[in-house]
């Protein structure tokens, strides 16, 4: 034995200081090892839809209804099974219907405890005792243990068992009783979320998403563009933050920004209607979720959002031009405009414009922010560098966030692994050094987290600021792969062709096996038994696309779970299930609404399609956490090894 192992294994010895104790973890840890793998679930493109998410959350996907099916099979009806899903998911709202309907509540709640207690042995049963006690609801932790783990049928504990449940009826903590298991089969049906992408813009939702998240026990988050361009904002980049305000403008959330965040958008909104007040704004509609806004509202906040447009491409503009190496000069297109004429010169060809008034606009020098411009924009900075709940929520980005994520043999990443058109990784630029692959993936990451963390006014932290910038907007960033980002072209011209973006190579090339096994091998997989989940790109189902390729090996799960894009999918998103038993591919009908849900027991109607199937149940030695805790006994062996050879005395350390 060296002397590294040997210090390492008296550092280990503290922790475990005889031989029972280490034997005891072993055989502990042995055990865990047979239990089964806990059930992974994956969310993609959320985009701010807090309703949706919020219950797609609490069913699992339909995970906890297919526990329901499980344990009760045939011995309930439908209705009483939809009944006792719903009372899961919103187990408060649920009660006041109950107790305004129910004639006979202590007879609903006596059944409604024995159903629920029967669900909670079944979702905790593929847990140590130990986890699930640390999952208890501290009010009533003792008493869900009792009931849980003490087997009913067994005579000498019948009348036990049964006293329990009469009492908790008897002095009336029945409903916070349900409240707490149901609670806990949310909390233990899942075992670990991840979120591949897109939190933030479009939907009204995201800070309440993220406060979600915050608390939730085990998450995981890969970044998307759009949630890469909140974080530059909240880094105080004003090509990030004029986009921020620009795209909650559009989706008509600027409560997002006002209401949920603090940030005081007054200055902004003074700026548009003196700058644009007799300008109606006709280019920069707003798209309300409801359709509905009074008259004046929607005139006023047209006008912001032709305002901050306006500095955006203005800010964007001056970013190229100090950045040639991001190769965007394509992107200029303030200094093609023809006021003469109303044109725009975009790849030689010259193209009307549905607006041409722009005063603040000097065609001599046309990315300068007027004096007006750039107070507004250091006033609003200074509003996102002092939000502290932005701040707290970007944070927690970085902190459970990355680009991309290896986890128990699946590759999860938002976007795409660029390519060139003749199929190679494309190789890409980033200050000086050519980068790939993985490898393109790493860099850019590392200069997005010194663009937040490095001491502001340094070099590295502007670096990082523009390269967050880059992530959201340039062709090569892997989590955005398209040729260009067209909103120029979108609110100006009317030319459908011009106002394409066309997506990265990668989206036809995944369609071969080659493609998805080079991917894979590229980040340290095994190709026969890993898979690729992909978020980004709306999987437009009623025009024929799919979500899988190559035999289940790639699956892309944004099917729409943004409203905005509900139109062009036909779906209300994908989400997707990966369990003991294998992987589960679930479609999403529309969310009416919450209402409706409770009242209605109308969870939301999901086809389910069975990607694989594993011959042999999954266990945790089969996951990233049963290699780990292997490990741990093989170093618990030497440590034992060690004991009885006399190298090591127990207890003296």
């Amino acid at each position: 034995m060296d002397e590294m192992e040997l210090k390492y294994l008296k550092g280990l010895a503290k922790q475990y200081p005889t031989i029972a104790e280490a034997s005891t973890e072993i055989i502990n840890l042995r055990s865990i090892l047979n239990l089964p793998k806990g059930t992974e679930h994956f969310l993609s493109d959320i985009h701010g839809e807090y309703e949706q998410f919020k219950h797609v959350l609490k069913n699992g996907s339909g995970s906890i209804r297919r526990k329901i099916d499980d344990e009760f099979g045939n011995t309930l009806s439908i209705r009483d099974k939809k009944s006792l899903a719903t009372l899961i998911y919103y187990p408060k709202q649920k009660m006041e219907i109950v107790c305004r309907e129910e004639t006979n509540l202590d007879d609903w709640y006596k059944i409604t405890l024995h159903r629920l207690i029967q669900i909670c042995k079944r979702v905790s049963s593929k847990y140590t005792r130990s986890k699930v006690r640390k999952a208890l609801p501290k009010d009533f932790a003792y008493i869900i243990e009792e009931l849980i783990t003490e087997k009913e049928e067994i005579q000498d504990k019948e009348a036990y068992y049964n006293e329990i449940i009469n009492t908790i009826i008897r002095i009336n903590r029945a409903q916070e009783f349900i409240v707490a298991l149901s609670e806990l089969i949310q909390r233990l049906v899942v075992d670990h979320l991840h979120i591949v992408g897109d939190i933030y813009d479009r939907g009204p939702g995201a800070a309440p998403i993220m406060d979600i998240l915050m608390h939730y026990h085990s998450v995981d988050i890969q970044w998307g563009n759009h949630d890469v361009l909140w974080m530059g904002a909240a880094s105080g980049h004003l090509a990030c933050i004029a986009n921020v305000i620009r795209i909650c403008a559009k989706y008509g959330n600027l409560d997002t920004l006002e209401d949920d965040y603090g940030i005081n958008l007054i200055p902004l909104a003074t700026f548009a209607m003196e700058t644009y007040k007799d300008d109606a704004c006709a280019c920069f509609g707003i798209d309300y979720r409801d359709g509905k806004r009074d008259i004046r509202t929607a005139e006023f906040e047209k006008k912001m959002h032709k305002a901050i447009a306006m500095i955006q491409f203005k800010l964007e503009g001056q970013l190229i031009l100090s950045r040639p190496e991001f190769e965007m000069e394509g992107r200029l297109l303030l200094d093609k405009i023809h006021y003469e004429n109303a044109t725009v010169t975009i790849d030689g060809v010259d193209y009307p414009l549905d607006d041409c008034h722009f005063p603040t606009v000097d065609p001599k020098n046309p990315y300068a922010l007027s004096e007006e411009e750039e107070a507004v924009m250091e006033r609003i900075r200074s509003a996102f560098l002092r939000c502290g709940k932005l701040q707290q929520h970007v944070r927690f980005l970085f902190l459970k966030g990355s680009l991309y994520k290896v986890y128990n043999s699946n590759l999860l990443y938002h976007g795409c692994v660029p390519f060139d058109d003749k199929g190679n990784f494309k190789k890409v630029r980033i200050f000086g050094q050519e980068y790939s692959g993985k490898g393109l993936y790493d860099i850019l990451e590392s200069y997005a987290r010194k663009g937040y963390y490095s001491k502001p006014g340094t070099k590295e932290r502007r670096d990082g600021q523009d390269i967050m910038w880059y992530i959201w907007s340039n062709e090569n960033s892997p989590v955005y792969g398209k040729a260009k980002m067209a909103t120029f072209e979108r609110y100006f011209i009317r030319d459908e062709k011009i106002r394409s973006e066309r997506k990265n190579d990668y989206y036809e090339l995944i369609k071969q096996d080659k493609i998805v096994t080079r991917i894979l091998e590229e980040f340290g997989l095994d190709p026969q038994t890993s898979h690729i989940i992909n978020g980004h790109m709306p999987v437009k189902v009623k025009k024929g696309e799919q979500p899988v390729y190559c035999n289940g090996r790639l699956l892309i799960i944004d099917g729409g779970f943004s409203r905005a894009y509900q139109k062009q999918t036909g779906i209300a998103g994908y989400t997707l299930v990966y369990n003991s038993y294998g992987l589960r591919l679930v479609a999403h009908d529309p969310f009416e609404s919450t209402e409706a849900a409770i009242e209605k027991e109308s969870d939301i109607h999901s086809d389910i399609t069975i990607v694989e199937e594993v011959r042999k149940r999954k266990s945790v030695e089969d996951t990233d956490i049963g290699r780990e805790l292997e490990g741990q006994i093989k170093d618990l062996e030497k440590l034992l090894r060690a004991y009885r050879e006399g190298t090591l005395i127990e207890g003296d350390v």
